[in-house]
């Protein structure tokens, strides 16, 4: 009986490197998909920011992009301000 528990045992130490190998695989895929998303989702974000922080670091003031939306007949129309740096 102590044979057969020392074999088993034995066995999942050994097959336990493979699963770890996997384990650490599965890992850093989820990883990946995190950052992807974040990026996706926060791009915009961190560029209005280093654009700031740039113009700042300058000695300028940052104005943000925005965007006017109002309507021309019965067609709406969304016109993009663009951003700027300003002494």
């Amino acid at each position: 009986m102590l044979a057969l528990v020392s074999n088993a045992a034995a066995r999942v130490r050994r097959e336990e490197k493979g699963a770890t190998a996997v384990e650490y695989g599965i890992m850093v895929a989820l990883i990946a998909v995190v950052i992807i998303v974040a990026v996706t989702l926060l791009g915009g974000n961190l560029t209005t920011t280093f654009s700031s922080v740039a113009c700042n670091v300058k000695g300028g003031t940052y104005t943000a992009a925005k965007a006017a939306v109002g309507t021309v007949g019965e067609a709406g129309y969304t016109a993009a301000v663009s951003e700027a740096c300003s002494k």
